[in-house]
């Protein structure tokens, strides 16, 4: 069992939006779930067609694009089926246009290899089953599982997108071709709450130091 993180700022580094425009793309029910505060990890491995075949986090603060066509009814808990369900009410797929709605910023990225009873205690900080996550786990055993902490913001006005080539396909990463302009963020749970958070799931994977943890890299093994 081996289990290494690395700790950022809880906060976003500007009080507006991220600098540059990039975008991480996760399915649109885990998108609700942090719009709800029901979801506070999101976890990742990298799609079949990364550059090097596994995840990387290239940004601490990004767009979340919402994705739609492989949403999987058997991989969400029970109490977020309807919200799936409406996430694709009267939508046309692959859609032609979408609409982001949030920034998300990485206070912490957790990297496990095999251990299944450790993935368990994010189980109840994300909206998939834990079935997802032990998939996503022992898809290609030999890379690492990113379990990526997350602060999300709304966008006061959101945008809504039309959809390039260019952010087809499975990846993790796009850059959007245009500026998101007039609009600003505001955190969809207050600081306090998200350490509260924070401080809770990195003590249950032994991951919390009791002086200064942000400012601390560590392993457990």
């Amino acid at each position: 069992m081996s289990v290494s993180f690395r700790s950022f700022s809880v906060d976003v580094h500007s009080p507006h939006l991220p600098v540059k425009e990039v975008a991480l793309k996760e399915w649109a029910v885990c998108i609700e779930g942090i719009a709800a505060g029901d979801q506070t990890v999101l976890i990742r491995k990298g799609g079949i067609t990364e550059e090097t075949r596994e995840f990387r986090l290239e940004e601490q603060s990004f767009y979340l694009y919402p994705t739609y066509e492989h949403q999987r009814a058997d991989l969400i808990k029970p109490g977020y089926q309807d919200v799936l369900a409406k996430t694709l009410e009267g939508r046309e797929l692959p859609p032609k246009q979408v609409t982001i709605t949030h920034v998300g910023h990485v206070t912490d990225d957790i990297v496990i290899k095999d251990d299944a009873e450790l993935l368990k205690k994010f189980d109840a900080y994300h909206v998939m089953t834990h079935n997802y996550a032990e998939e996503r786990l022992n898809w290609q055993s030999d890379r690492p599982l990113h379990i990526l902490l997350l602060r999300a913001y709304r966008l006061t006005n959101p945008k809504t997108i039309d959809v390039s080539a260019d952010y087809t396909g499975c990846k993790s990463w796009i850059t959007l071709a245009d500026p998101i302009h007039d609009t600003d963020l505001e955190p969809v749970i207050s600081t306090e709450r998200y350490e509260e958070l924070r401080e809770e799931i990195l003590r249950s994977v032994g991951l919390w130091h009791e002086h200064d943890p942000r400012a601390k890299h560590g392993s457990h093994s």
